[in-house]
């Protein structure tokens, strides 16, 4: 047999670079042929582009009028109503005087927790004069939304409403409800009270597993998106399971065929993949709901779920009584690069061959428009695919192609280039040069062995906050970044597995504490958390004690541990504390890897590695797929004193839409919140926040006044002051 042993190179930016090389053999056994590289002489034969043509005119579903004007006046739903365009008609601030926009109100909370890194991210709803969302204590609450005087709160056992809450109205048949994710159940609460529905599941909630969006409701159903897998729905007066989509097809099930093997949850309870995290929307009229989807999982590593891998990456269309699959359209194909359809697919109507048609519009990290007829699923402009790179990693087969639109016109960069490096400074330029010389790079490059690989559409592009849409003008607005990151794959030694059997050692003990909830049980990472197999490739036990002290990206200060715990902990990371299995790997097992996580690639000053923008408000007139204009998104103020133009932010906020011309979005880390004219992009007005703002804002109208509020708690993913405030603006 002939054995693989890895060899540790020299450490180049932070990575130990790793090769394969052979071991002597033992002349007692036959050579085990590793799984074959894929041919770059084959892939080359292909043609270079394969298009996907557009719907033809007849083909095309014409407009049905919904949502009505009266849709469009409230904000029952985060992200404004079931179709997600969040969209009003109110017009009383308006572009002619959203510059005298004052403070009406600011509601805090006072429950926030000492430590607390994490934010608020639900787009609040206001409904009859109460505005409803979650607080940093994790409970729900209603404050009279002319005044911000709290009516009621209600505590729910579990963080509430992370991403979004649903008001549905009674029928006379059933109450009204505020609707609402809490752990692994979902909430049912009357509106006027904040007590839980008795006649609602048990006690006022069903267990649905874990889901993080705004439910749907459609006729006596109540449906979820699960944050691992699925779409459920619920039969809200038995509280009786009504169906169930797998978002990673079952055994018989249409798409099952495209895994090679399928994924399975982590003993840490991390997703799947191919899940609708980011929301899900409903056709009210037509009864359909839609899901857009995340890749599957591990992230960066394909070659345990090779194939096309449905439904990942796929806009699904749900029969909303049914749960029967009536189309999906697939955008990145075995996505190994995190590239999630990261948002709530929007509803929208566009004009096209002169006429108007519905269509549903998904976007994501990669920053591509997928704009698809709401009924047909066939795409609105030719989807035009290109011949893919091949990987070079053992077990690994890459999908032939992948998307490159031309329209609708991508709103974010896709690939990383020489030219992309920041220019803020001639010495930023020279440190990212030097960082990045060595590093892979390229349109849908595949990840090497031990070599980092930069890259866009990790952090996004678009994330979680999603559009709005004017149906008025057929414009799309979305706020992105552009900031790069780097990953390398490592091999990870099967035969270096701990015993599950073993009893826990000291230091795991302290790990389960400590590090468990970011990066599992089998410290491969959970969401962005990143893996922790194979520590000693990367790191010395020094380095992991300066990170413990200071935190890095998303990682918070650990709290300070005695020396004797700490060195259970690094003996436990640096698997220097057994017990280790003791049974060798089963030959012609395929390839183990792990990723070394996701690195934020930043300059000497801690700035993004690329040219500015970093952060850019968008929109798109989705009638002809084309941007209309684009500026940029926040400021770093230190810079913009030294003589650099305004360079953008990362930013997770979102934007809504009015009546009155304006585009409002918040979400940077300067703390601004802002006005921009709808049609030109141009800065009306902006604010400075008590904190940085969290969520896409709300607009209502109470009592004949026109008001604008946002979720501002800062922290989370961009860091930043945390607190606990909901500010609401209003003209004097």
């Amino acid at each position: 047999m002939v054995a693989v042993v890895t060899k540790i190179c020299r450490k180049v930016l932070g990575f130990w670079f790793i090769v394969l090389v052979p071991a002597p053999a033992t002349g007692d056994a036959a050579p085990v042929r590793p799984r074959a590289i894929e041919s770059k002489q084959q892939r080359e034969k292909l043609p270079l582009y394969d298009v996907i043509p557009a719907a033809r005119p007849e083909e095309l579903t014409a407009a049905n009028g919904y949502p009505t004007d009266e849709v469009h006046r409230t904000w029952d739903r985060s992200h404004g109503n079931n179709h997600n365009t969040r969209f009003s008609l109110l017009d009383q601030i308006n572009r002619q005087n959203v510059g005298k926009l004052k403070v009406a109100w600011i509601y805090r909370s006072a429950d926030r927790q000492s430590g607390m890194t994490d934010n608020l991210q639900a787009n609040p709803i206001v409904v009859n004069g109460v505005m409803y969302g979650p607080t940093m204590g994790h409970r729900i609450v209603a404050v009279d939304a002319a005044r911000g005087k709290e009516l009621w709160r209600f505590d729910a056992g579990a963080r509430p409403a992370w991403r979004g809450l649903t008001f549905a109205r009674g029928d006379g048949k059933s109450p009204s409800r505020l609707l609402f994710n809490a752990g692994e159940f979902l909430w049912a609460l009357d509106p006027k009270t904040g007590k839980p529905l008795p006649s609602f599941g048990k006690e006022g909630r069903l267990e649905t597993g874990h889901f993080r969006v705004a439910p749907v409701v459609h006729g006596n159903l109540a449906i979820v998106s699960g944050f691992n897998k699925d779409v459920i729905a619920y039969d809200m007066v038995t509280g009786e399971l009504a169906w169930t989509f797998h978002t990673i097809p079952g055994l018989g099930e249409f798409g099952f065929d495209t895994w090679e093997r399928q994924p399975t949850a982590s003993s840490s309870g991390a997703g799947m993949g191919a899940n609708g995290w980011g929301g899900i929307a409903l056709d009210d009229e037509r009864g359909i709901v839609y899901v857009a989807t995340a890749a599957p999982k591990s992230d960066f590593i394909g070659s345990d779920h090779r194939g096309q891998n449905l439904f990942a990456n796929c806009v699904i269309a749900i029969d909303a009584r049914t749960g029967k699959r009536l189309w999906h359209f697939q955008e990145v194909r075995h996505d190994i690069w995190d590239l999630d359809f990261s948002a709530p697919p929007v509803l929208v109507t566009v004009s096209r061959h002169g006429k108007k048609v519905d269509a549903v519009a998904a976007i994501g990290k990669f920053g591509n428009t997928v704009l698809l007829d709401r009924v047909t699923g066939k795409p609105l402009f030719p989807f035009r695919l290109r011949r893919a790179p091949v990987s070079t990693l053992p077990g690994e087969q890459t999908w032939p192609y992948q998307p490159d639109l031309e329209l609708p016109q991508p709103f974010a960069k896709q690939e990383f280039t020489i030219d992309d490096i920041t220019d803020i400074s001639p010495q930023a330029h020279e440190y990212i040069l030097n960082k990045v010389r060595p590093m892979k790079r390229g349109w849908f490059e595949p990840f090497e062995m031990g070599r980092p690989t930069v890259l866009f559409g990790v952090l996004g592009g678009a994330e979680w906050t999603g559009a709005a849409f004017d149906p008025r003008s057929g414009y799309f607005y979305v706020n992105a970044h552009d900031v790069p990151t780097y990953t390398a794959v490592i091999p990870f030694d099967a035969a270096r597995k701990r015993d599950p059997r073993a009893p826990p050692t000291a230091g795991q003990k302290v790990y389960d504490q400590l590090c468990l909830p970011c990066h599992g049980a089998d410290r491969r990472g959970v969401g962005m958390g990143p893996p922790l197999l194979a520590l000693e490739t990367r790191y010395q036990d020094e380095d992991v004690v300066n990170l413990l002290k200071t935190g890095r990206n998303g990682m918070p200060v650990a709290p300070p541990l005695p020396p004797q715990q700490q060195k259970d902990l690094l003996d436990f990371l640096f698997d220097r504390d057994l017990p280790r299995a003791k049974t060798a790997p089963a030959k012609n097992q395929p390839p183990s890897y792990a990723h070394l996580g996701y690195n934020r690639l930043y300059d000497q000053e801690g700035y993004p590695g690329s040219k500015p923008p970093w952060g850019t408000l968008n929109a798109l007139d989705l009638n002809l797929g084309r941007i209309v204009w684009k500026t940029p998104l926040g400021e770093h103020e230190e810079l913009t004193k030294r003589g650099v133009p305004k360079t953008g932010t990362m930013n997770l906020g979102g934007a809504i839409v009015t009546a009155g011309g304006l585009v409002f979005c918040s979400g940077t880390k300067d703390l601004m919140i802002r006005a921009f004219e709808a049609a030109s992009g141009d800065e009306l007005w902006a604010h400075k926040l008590p904190f940085r703002g969290t969520a896409p804002p709300t607009t209502y109208e109470v009592g004949g006044k026109q008001y604008v509020v946002i979720t501002a708690t800062g922290g989370g993913k961009l860091g930043g002051e945390v607190g606990d405030a909901y500010v609401a603006f209003a003209l004097p």
